[in-house]
């Protein structure tokens, strides 16, 4: 899972308000400490600098959040952590089989790493901002941990093995909620937030493409349970890095008092998040397209089938929109200003979805190929609206939110998968893909209006709160 980088964990500082979260200092001034009491008469020894030269350039884009000490303890935990959870899921699958020779619960495997996030995510949302988040983040990957080491038991049923991949889950949208709010503890809550935020994105996609590989080689070398003793070994590692990389913070919440109040917590924070207009407008633009972009990728097989294309033919089509949307963040994040980014966030999010009404002809491969590569390249709107986010969000809620966002996130995916799946017993697969393009068009026209009706200027924050009270309570 992932972390940031080393100032010494225990290296004393003045605490901040505990309602405030305090950003690490920017690199250019991290980078320069100040050396503490010393001889005077060492002073002369340094040159005068030159007024005439010119000024050594501080570190830009991606290369200025990799300057923080401690996003590169995060990045590295994170990197670890998400390899091993993508071997693990491969070689707990083909456990599975082994065990019971059933297809259904083989995929059944793959199914419950998506369906207990909400469950986890809204609650168990109140941890991320109750307790201390480097505390959190360790905690969350010493259970991982634990849970794993358990399926390594032989004598540890099916019925074990699924339970704790969905308790894995469960765990996992409260370490991504709490690992996103600490950035902007590490990395401020501007621009560095957003690259860093980007880079973990890069990384998660290029893990998926890495992880399978390397899975299904390690495959070749190990029994299925030694495949998955590896990810003990990097949550154990990504502990680590969290714990002697990152520093320690006070929580951005006091905790209640009485029985129950971490529910109560996680609940009042998810009514909050979800009451507020502006906020919900932004996490839906997260959520709606995401649910509709993943039809192609569901339906893969059998549209390869459909086509006559060979099973290399079937991993290039899971693979192109990793592919687009790595590439299309890569140059937003480098190449756009912050003003920029914030300026393409609604087009790219109306227009990310067109490129899959391709199917409507039945493409073959290399015309599918590219559409499904500009559909992957259309999620790069995100990074702008990173930002609208993190503005949005009051910081003793932000956890709490990033939270929620994260577990909606991935259960609106496996949503998305699974009536792909359904409306493909009725209709060809192609139609299903084109029909997810309209739809989810249309649904993200409809959102960016309100968006944009929300922007900050637009309405007062009574009428937000208000607006949104009475929508919730329509439904």
């Amino acid at each position: 899972m992932e972390t940031e980088s080393p100032a010494p964990a225990d290296t004393p500082r003045t605490p901040p308000a505990p309602a405030t979260p305090v950003p690490a200092p920017p690199p250019e001034r991290a980078a320069h400490r100040d050396p503490g009491p010393g001889p005077t008469l060492r002073e002369p020894a340094a040159p005068a600098p030159d007024p005439g030269a010119p000024a050594p350039a501080a570190p830009r884009g991606y290369r200025a959040v990799f300057a923080v000490t401690e996003f590169r303890a995060v990045f590295a935990a994170h990197l670890l952590s998400l390899l091993g959870v993508v071997v693990s899921e491969l070689a707990l699958t083909v456990l599975v089989y082994d065990l019971t020779g059933s297809p259904l619960l083989s995929a059944l495997t793959f199914a419950l790493g998506l369906l207990p996030y909400m469950v986890g995510g809204t609650l168990f949302a109140g941890v991320a901002d109750r307790y201390p988040a480097r505390r959190v983040l360790v905690v969350c990957d010493l259970l991982c941990a634990a849970c794993v080491a358990v399926m390594l038991v032989p004598a540890t049923p099916v019925a074990g093995l699924l339970a704790l991949r969905c308790l894995v889950a469960a765990i996992a949208p409260v370490f991504t909620g709490t690992r996103m709010a600490a950035l902007t503890d590490i990395l401020g809550e501007g621009d560095l937030y957003v690259l860093g935020r980007s880079l973990l994105r890069i990384i998660s996609q290029s893990a998926m493409l890495i992880g399978f590989g390397a899975g299904g080689v390690l495959l070749t070398v190990l029994s299925p349970r030694g495949a998955i003793t590896v990810t003990v070994v990097t949550f154990l590692c990504s502990a680590a890095l969290l714990r002697f990389g990152t520093r320690d913070r006070p929580a951005r919440s006091v905790a209640g008092d009485g029985g129950g109040t971490l529910l109560k917590e996680s609940l009042s924070g998810a009514r909050l998040v979800l009451g507020d207009r502006r906020i919900r407008a932004l996490m839906l633009l997260f959520w709606l397209p995401a649910m509709f972009v993943v039809a192609p990728e569901a339906l893969a097989a059998p549209y390869a089938d459909a086509i006559g294309a060979s099973p290399a033919a079937l991993g290039l089509l899971l693979c192109a929109m990793a592919v687009g949307h790595i590439g299309a963040e890569l140059f937003v994040g480098s190449a756009l200003s912050p003003r920029n980014r914030s300026r393409i966030v609604l087009p790219v999010a109306a227009a990310g979805l067109l490129p899959l009404l391709v199917y409507v002809v039945r493409p073959g491969l290399p015309l599918a190929l590219a559409a499904l590569a500009l559909a992957g390249a259309g999620a790069a709107y995100v990074i702008g609206l990173d930002q609208w986010f993190v503005d949005a969000v009051p910081p003793e809620l932000r956890g709490r939110a990033m939270t929620l966002l994260t577990a909606g996130l991935m259960t609106v995916q496996g949503l998305g998968m699974a009536l792909a799946g359904l409306a493909a017993e009725f209709f060809p697969v192609h139609q299903v893909v084109a029909g997810s393009g309209i739809i989810g068009t249309v649904l993200t026209l409809l959102l960016v209006a309100e968006v944009r009706r929300t922007a900050p200027g637009r309405m007062s924050d009574t009428e937000g709160r208000d607006g949104a009270d009475r929508h919730m309570t329509s439904r």
